[in-house]
C-alpha cells in the first residue's frame, strides 16, 4: 500500500514539474519567436491594468528587453494602475530610465488613473501621455507595518521618495515642483491639467492619436538622442504571457489569503484522516503558492499567529465541551488575524471584506463539518476485528468457566472463558480476545 502511495505522489510531483516546464516554454515562446523577425519596423504594446507587483515589473522589463532585441522602434505601455509596490516600481523606472528603445507610458482608456507609484512610472517615460478622463498623482508614501509610523522616519521616507521623484522629472524636463507636491501632498491632476503643467507631453484620445502627436519628437534614450518615426509603423499588442497572468493573480491579497487557508485546511484534513492523499497535496501546493504571494507582499506575523490561533481554538471546540465559546473564539482570531495580515494599509494590496467573511463562513463549515466528522471517525470505537469485539454483549450457549464453554457474539459461535461461572444463557460481556477464545464476564458483573 505504501508503495503504491509513493507512486501515486511521484506521478503528481512529475505532473507538476512538467506543467511548470511546459508554462516557462509557454511564456518564453512568443518572444523568442518574434525576436528573430528584424526585417520590418514595427511598434510593440503592451497592456498594465492592475497593482503594480514583482511579476508585473518582470513582464515590463522583459518587454523593454525583447522590444531592444527585435529592434523595436518604440514601446507603447497602456497604463491604468491604483499604484503599487515601491520595490517593484523602482525596478520598473529603471528599466525605463537604461531603455535603448523609446518608451512611451499611455494613461488609457478613459476612466484609467496612474496613482501613487503609477504616476512616478509616467513621469519616468520619455514620452508621458495620457487619454482625456484619465488621472494621475497621489505618490505620498504609505507605511508598512504599523498605522502610526515614528514621525522622524516618515519624514525621512517622504524626504526619499520625494528627491527619487524630482530627479526623474528633471531627467525628463518635467514640472519637478508638481513631481514633488505629488509625493509631499498626494497631489492629483487631470490630463488636461497635466498637459498645461508640463507634467505630461501630450493628450491623446487613441493610440493613433497619440503616434500622430508624437511623430518627429525627440527623445534621449540610453544609447542617444532618437527621433521617433513611427506613423505607418506595424502595431503588435502583445498579451501578457501565462507565467505573469498566473503569477500576478496570486500575489493578489485576496488570492494568496484564500490559498493559505485552503493550504492549512488541507494539511490538516491530511493528519486527521492520513492516506486521502488528494486534500494534502492540493494543501501542499497551496502552501507554496501562498508563500511565493506573501514574499512579493508585505505581511504581518502578528496576523498569522492569530490566524493559526483561530485554528487551534476551532480544533479544540470539536474536541472540549466549551458550549461554542471556543468556537467564538476561534472566529474572533479568524477575523482579526485576517485583518492584521497584509502590513501595508493601502487598499489596492489589501484583503477585501468579502474574502475575509467567505474564508470565516467556510471554515465554519470545514471545521464543524469536514474534519468533524474525520476526528469523530477516528476517534470512533472500532467496529471490526478483535479489537471490535471488545465490550460486545454476547450469550453464553453452554456454562462457562474458567477453562471452556462457548457463547454466541456477533452472530458467531466463539469459544470463551471466564473467572466467574457462568451459566448456559445468561447474557455476557467481553473483556479481551486471546486468539481465538474471548475472556467473557456476566453483564452486570
Amino acid at each position: 500500500m505504501r508503495k503504491k502511495l509513493t507512486k501515486i505522489s511521484l506521478a503528481i510531483l512529475l505532473v507538476s514539474l512538467a506543467l511548470f516546464f511546459a508554462i516557462n516554454l509557454y511564456a518564453k515562446a512568443p518572444f523568442e519567436e518574434k525576436a528573430q523577425n528584424k526585417e520590418e519596423k514595427h511598434i510593440n504594446i503592451i497592456s498594465i491594468n492592475g497593482a503594480i507587483n514583482p511579476p508585473i515589473a518582470g513582464f515590463i522589463n522583459e518587454s523593454i528587453e525583447k522590444s531592444e532585441k527585435d529592434d523595436s522602434s518604440a514601446l507603447i505601455i497602456l497604463l491604468d494602475t491604483p499604484g503599487g509596490l515601491d520595490t517593484s516600481m523602482r525596478e520598473i523606472v529603471k528599466s525605463i530610465m537604461d531603455s535603448n528603445v523609446p518608451v512611451i507610458v499611455y494613461v488609457y482608456p478613459s476612466g484609467a488613473r496612474a496613482a501613487s507609484a503609477g504616476s512616478i512610472i509616467l513621469l519616468s517615460a520619455h514620452i508621458a501621455a495620457m487619454a482625456p478622463g484619465t488621472n494621475v498623482g497621489a505618490a505620498h508614501p504609505v507605511s508598512i507595518g504599523k498605522e502610526k509610523v515614528d514621525k522622524e522616519m516618515m519624514s525621512k521616507v517622504v524626504k526619499d521618495a520625494e528627491a527619487y521623484a524630482k530627479s526623474i522629472a528633471m531627467k525628463r524636463g518635467r514640472n519637478v515642483e508638481w513631481a514633488a507636491k505629488a509625493v509631499r501632498e498626494s497631489a492629483s491632476i487631470t490630463a488636461k491639467d497635466a498637459l498645461e503643467k508640463r507634467v505630461i507631453d501630450i493628450v491623446a484620445e487613441d493610440i493613433d492619436r497619440l503616434i500622430e502627436g508624437i511623430e518627429g519628437k525627440e527623445v534621449e534614450t540610453k544609447k542617444g538622442k532618437v527621433i521617433l518615426r513611427l506613423k505607418g509603423k506595424k502595431k503588435v499588442q502583445y498579451e501578457m504571457p501565462f507565467k505573469y497572468r498566473f503569477l500576478s493573480y496570486i500575489s493578489d491579497p485576496n488570492v494568496a489569503y484564500i490559498l493559505m487557508m485552503i493550504g492549512l485546511y488541507g494539511i490538516l484534513f491530511e493528519i486527521y484522516s492520513p492516506g486521502a492523499i488528494f486534500p494534502g497535496v492540493i494543501g501542499g501546493i497551496s502552501i507554496i503558492l501562498a508563500l511565493y504571494a506573501f514574499s512579493t507582499i508585505p505581511i504581518s506575523y502578528a496576523g498569522i499567529f492569530l490566524i493559526l490561533l483561530g485554528i487551534v481554538f476551532f480544533i479544540l471546540e470539536l474536541k472540549i465541551v466549551s458550549h461554542g465559546v471556543l468556537g467564538l473564539a476561534g472566529i474572533i482570531s479568524l477575523v482579526i488575524g485576517s485583518i492584521m495580515l497584509i502590513d501595508l494599509p493601502y487598499t489596492a494590496l489589501s484583503i477585501s471584506w468579502k474574502s475575509i467573511l467567505t474564508v470565516v463562513i467556510l471554515t465554519g463549515i470545514f471545521f464543524f463539518g469536514v474534519l468533524s466528522y474525520a476526528i469523530k471517525a477516528q476517534l470512533s470505537k472500532v467496529k471490526t476485528g478483535s479489537e471490535g469485539l471488545v465490550g460486545e454483549e454476547g450469550e453464553a450457549k453452554t456454562d462457562v468457566n474458567d477453562d471452556n464453554g462457548k457463547v454466541f457474539v456477533h452472530g458467531e459461535l466463539w469459544n470463551a472463558r471466564s473467572k466467574e461461572q457462568i451459566k448456559k444463557g445468561e447474557k455476557v460481556i467481553v473483556e479481551k480476545v486471546d486468539g481465538l477464545i474471548l475472556v467473557v464476564k456476566k453483564k452486570g458483573g
